[in-house]
């Protein structure tokens, strides 16, 4: 085996391990605002508990794309996949923790109010279109794709201004409406998060920044 074809491989290894680290969030978002309502605490619990293993991953990301850097004098293409995955790796941890304070909310109260949770559940379902959709646009090295997602986080934060804005609390308890507020912002910030992925894997595809788009 070349050299060149080692370092491909190994390449390759830390992309992979990037998109697993995206399933893995890509998974954990999936139903999490339903938790918020559930009778039972367990679920929550468990959720919180999972985040150490996107941890454990975005550590082992991050050791491999230093040890790609200082060791393979990588050339511009592939220091910016370098790069790019260390900071994919980041924003995906940070979806996580945010699924865990979610989660968290639930071990704390129950959100019972039904508007609400209609718009906090939507919140979820925008964003994990938007994960799915900036890993369809790698995978097809789409760049529309990257910007239209990248635009769609516009969306939850009409939703998340809406929520914290609005009359939609019923509960006179004020502990439970800021509890609920929080919901709210941690889905906002993991549109943020996937916002983020999508201008990175823009720049891996194109090596600008998103906003340069005409």
């Amino acid at each position: 085996m070349s050299y060149r074809e080692k370092f491909t491989g190994e390449l390759q290894s830390l992309t992979d391990e990037v998109i697993d680290l995206g399933v893995l969030c890509y998974d954990r978002l999936q139903g999490v605002t339903n938790l918020l309502s559930m009778d039972d605490i367990e679920p929550a619990r468990d959720l919180v508990s999972g985040d150490v293993e996107a941890n454990r991953r975005e550590y082992n990301i991050n050791s491999q794309a230093v040890t790609l850097i200082t060791t393979q004098a990588p050339v511009a293409t592939d220091t910016r996949i370098i790069i790019s995955s260390i900071k994919i790796a980041y924003d995906l941890e940070r979806i996580s923790d945010n699924i865990s304070n979610l989660a968290e909310v639930r071990k704390r109260v129950k959100i019972t109010n039904e508007k609400l949770l209609l718009r906090l559940r939507t919140m979820e379902q925008l964003a994990s279109l938007m994960l799915k959709d900036v890993y369809a646009a790698y995978l097809d090295q789409d760049t529309s794709l990257c910007k239209e997602v990248y635009e769609r986080d516009e969306d939850i934060d009409s939703l998340f201004v809406h929520v914290t804005t609005s009359d939609i609390f019923e509960d006179s308890d004020l502990f439970v409406s800021g509890q609920s507020q929080l919901c709210a912002k941690y889905l906002e910030r993991i549109g943020d998060h996937v916002k983020n992925i999508a201008e990175h894997v823009y720049f891996v595809i194109t090596g600008e920044k998103i906003e340069k788009i005409d």
